[in-house]
């Protein structure tokens, strides 16, 4: 390619549910209509959202870096174009307390939004704990965050019969997350997934499943967490 990049076909499963995805879509964009259109109010949002854009925006040669990085099972992952900050980012954590990204500042996080609805969601769920059990430390966690409305039955029930047990349990059930990464353009269904830098700053996003827990995924890791 001429971008150097090396592409491989990903696991049958994820073929399988990379199909079901694009119905999906659809469905996520009419399930979330009627929620806002983000998660911040719009006074704050516009209040802080100049200053720290401005700093996240000459990370911009550090983006395309480290998405140079993404080959194989995560060469779908694309450079923040430019860098923007999701401090703000809201959702509860595994206490159930509201946080925002800027709770993880000085870690490099892996975004994930996932809903047990959502076929290539739960393929790949197993390969995002994985990748948490190798590389999770006081630098990197991924922050995998459930979308489904409704109460925690559900999600609580299906991350146990899957076995996952490293993943941190959190939670959106407004919808206001998801809403808030369409509106900056990040989210088109789910799954949907963000490289966010220890300072908040989204370094590279991919819509759609891939294998977290492959050799490309770790190295892609390695290099967020790199000079």
């Amino acid at each position: 390619m001429a971008d150097g990049k090396r592409f491989f076909f990903p696991a049958t499963r994820l073929i399988l549910a990379a199909l079901v995805a694009g119905v999906l879509a659809g469905a996520v964009a009419v399930y979330v209509s009627e929620s806002g259109s983000g998660n911040n109010a719009p006074e704050k949002a516009a209040a802080v959202a100049g200053k720290d854009d401005a700093a996240c925006a000459p990370k911009a040669a550090r983006a395309k870096q480290i998405a140079a990085k993404a080959v194989g099972q995560v060469a779908a992952l694309q450079p923040a174009d430019p860098p923007q900050s999701l401090k703000n980012l809201a959702f509860n954590g595994p206490d159930g307390k509201p946080m925002t990204i800027a709770d993880h500042a000085g870690k490099t996080v892996l975004l994930n939004l996932w809903a047990t609805w959502c076929a290539p969601c739960r393929a790949e769920m197993p390969a995002l704990d994985a990748l948490q059990k190798e590389k999770g430390s006081n630098a990197f966690e991924v922050v995998a965050v459930n979308v489904d409305t409704g109460d925690d039955t559900k999600p609580k029930k299906f991350l146990k019969d899957i076995g996952v047990e490293t993943l941190g349990y959190y939670r959106d059930p407004t919808i206001a997350l998801f809403n808030e990464a369409k509106t900056r353009g990040l989210a088109l269904g789910l799954p949907v997934t963000m490289l966010i830098d220890a300072d908040g700053c989204l370094i590279a996003h991919m819509n759609g499943p891939a294998e977290w827990s492959s050799p490309d995924a770790k190295r892609l890791v390695e290099a967020a967490l790199g000079p």
